[in-house]
């Protein structure tokens, strides 16, 4: 049975803080976890560093911003955020509708 896929954008904030993996290999890491859900990649566009209007924690006053568009069945979204809650370089995501 085929599932039928949309297409979403997401926005995602990258917290590599302490680590020594570069920005295009946590991006790797966020593609597979999209793969996962049964979702394909279709554009990936770094934004780069950004300071927080809001600031939440006063020692992570900036983010890399990412933003993947990518086609997946209607459950993946809800999916995705439940799997990227537990990745800890991943700072927040959002997906909404292309």
């Amino acid at each position: 049975m085929s599932q039928n896929k949309r297409n979403y954008k997401a926005t995602f904030i990258l917290d590599n803080r302490g680590r020594e993996d570069s920005v295009d290999q946590i991006i790797e890491g966020v593609k597979k976890e999209i793969a996962a859900v049964q979702g394909d990649v279709t554009a990936v566009e770094n934004l780069g560093r950004r300071d927080f209007a809001r600031k939440t924690d006063p020692k992570f006053p900036a983010g890399v911003y990412v933003q993947v568009a990518f086609s997946a069945p209607a459950a993946a979204p809800a999916q995705l955020q439940e799997r990227l809650r537990l990745n800890d370089t991943v700072y927040r995501a959002k997906v909404q509708n292309a």
